[in-house]
């Protein structure tokens, strides 16, 4: 991009040109004439699913709990995060909203950076953890493998991710239209091949795992695969064209699509003794298929990563009330590529159990809030003087994130505590914030004993 006198015009780079709004409205509601229907909304939410990850943390499932139980901690572990999910999608689609716009509302203006950090925080994190999942199985592939060529291609296929989140949802749009289908494809082709080595579905089923964890320890890492990611879902289901499609959408990708991924890891984690266990390249490599399983592991990681970007992207804007998320695509982006570089790739698994402990109540409590708070209809952010701290919802999230420890037993990775309360640290969580937002707000916020949103009553509302 070069200026009329032919020099080289850095800002219109990294802020786009600043006479245009940003087409992706990190500040504002998304305008209804700029809304997506099924399909496209589908197959961006299906991009941001389909992680090689996901396949791990099935394959590693299924080793300890054996392939029956992991069945069954899939299914429960999905039909919460798809739920959550897809009334998260719904709320952002009703309001046109990100995720941490809605924080906002539910948090204050400046608790909602809290937000911000978690969710912005995590999603650098995530880009860094994941670039090697790309960059070491491509330079295996070319022969490449000293740990300056690692070390390059980390930084090109950092770069290459950031390239679709910088040009926004139709940058990411277009690249899901060509990677789902043929992730799909692929997926189903390897899991065939996989029952066919395996003996059959009998012989699956018949895998006994060694018993190192827990059911509940199971449904967290399920859930954990992506429910920072699912959290922040409302960053491209605000653009629906109404709250039925991104609830479908969102019930779609993170149920189905999410489910399909981990089923696929465990089946090739059973039935292939490759390292890492259920690594998409490795199984399709054992399966006579190295040049199809790269393109696939390609795909893969990149429309996961982009949309990580894209995230951390719009957190990043609101953190800074800034209308223009290239920026923080750019900065975040070298971030990730830096924590790529140092090893992040080796936490994967921790990673996980801890996003299933701390992230899951923050989503709840924007979800009641909307419904039972707001009753389903907030004013638009112009006509709202928020106030800086809404202390019912933080008071919620600290309760929420102390049930899910004492579910989970785990503060950080080696930091441990007795965990006296049953059953899954994500599901305890949710619904620890949950009750104690919705008591603290009619018992203490309604009466104005605690501070909340100046509104006025003309204030019009979506």
């Amino acid at each position: 991009m070069a200026t009329r006198d032919g020099g080289f015009d850095w800002r219109r780079i990294v802020f786009g040109d600043e006479s245009l709004p940003d087409p992706d409205y990190p500040l504002e509601h998304v305008p209804k004439d700029e809304r997506k229907g099924l399909v496209s909304l589908s197959a961006v939410l299906l991009g941001l699913v389909f992680f090689a990850g996901t396949m791990w943390a099935g394959a590693e499932v299924s080793a300890a709990m054996g392939f029956q139980e992991m069945l069954s901690a899939m299914v429960v572990g999905h039909i919460i995060l798809g739920g959550y999910v897809a009334l998260l999608c719904a709320i952002s689609a009703r309001a046109g909203l990100t995720t941490v716009l809605l924080a906002r509302y539910s948090f204050g203006q400046i608790g909602a950076k809290w937000a911000d950090l978690l969710l912005g925080g995590t999603q650098v994190g995530w880009f860094g953890v994941t670039i090697p999942m790309v960059a070491v199985p491509t330079a295996t592939y070319l022969g490449l493998e000293s740990a300056a060529m690692l070390s390059g291609l980390i930084v090109v296929w950092g770069l290459m991710h950031m390239l679709t989140a910088y040009f926004g949802y139709d940058g990411m749009e277009k690249l899901s239209y060509i990677a789902v289908p043929f992730l799909v494809i692929v997926g189903v082709l390897s899991i065939v091949l996989a029952l066919g080595d395996a003996g059959g579905i009998d012989g699956l089923l018949s895998q006994v795992g060694g018993g190192e964890m827990s059911f509940g320890l199971a449904v967290t890492i399920v859930v954990g695969t992506f429910i920072s990611a699912g959290t922040q879902a409302p960053n491209w289901a605000r653009f629906a064209i109404n709250s039925r499609v991104a609830f479908w959408a969102g019930l779609i990708a993170f149920l189905v699509g999410n489910s399909f991924l981990f089923l696929s890891g465990a089946v090739g984690g059973a039935v292939y003794d490759v390292t890492p266990s259920g690594d998409l390249y490795e199984v399709l490599v054992a399966q006579g298929l190295a040049t199809v399983g790269l393109i696939a592991l390609i795909l893969n990681i990149w429309t996961t990563n982009d949309n990580a970007a894209y995230a951390f992207s719009v957190a990043g804007a609101e953190a800074f009330d800034f209308d223009r998320k290239r920026p923080f695509v750019i900065v975040g982006c070298f971030v990730g590529i830096g924590l790529a570089l140092a090893g992040a790739d080796s936490l994967l698994l921790p990673w996980l159990e801890l996003l299933g402990q701390y992230v899951p109540p923050l989503g709840a409590i924007i979800i009641v809030d909307f419904l039972l708070c707001w009753r389903g209809a907030i004013p638009r952010m112009s006509d709202v003087r928020f106030t800086s701290i809404r202390w019912t919802s933080i008071i919620a999230y600290v309760a929420g994130c102390l049930v899910a420890v004492l579910t989970a037993g785990s503060v950080l990775p080696g930091l441990t505590v007795a965990a006296p309360l049953p059953g899954i640290a994500a599901l305890n969580g949710m619904i620890a914030a949950a009750v104690v937002h919705v008591v603290g707000y009619y018992a203490l916020e309604k009466p104005g004993l605690l501070p909340a949103h100046e509104i006025p009553e003309d204030a019009d509302r979506v």
